[in-house]
């Protein structure tokens, strides 16, 4: 059970400023969108601008569109 709850939380495609990240990439603040960070899974998402914030991960082809 525990693995299809840690399967389910990589998944996740957003997360607010404090949480653990569940999946290392590219990850953008709500609050600016075209701020592209790379964070690594576990790593705790930071506020943005000093601003808490609900970070969401984005794939390349976003990033590059």
């Amino acid at each position: 059970m525990k693995s299809i709850a840690l399967l389910r939380e990589r998944a996740t495609r957003v997360m607010p400023t404090g949480s653990h990240c569940p999946a290392s990439g590219l990850w953008s603040p709500d609050s600016d969108p075209d701020a592209v960070q790379v964070f690594a899974e576990g790593h705790v998402l930071p506020a943005h601008d000093g601003v808490p914030t609900v970070w969401r991960r984005r794939t390349a082809a976003e990033v590059s569109a």
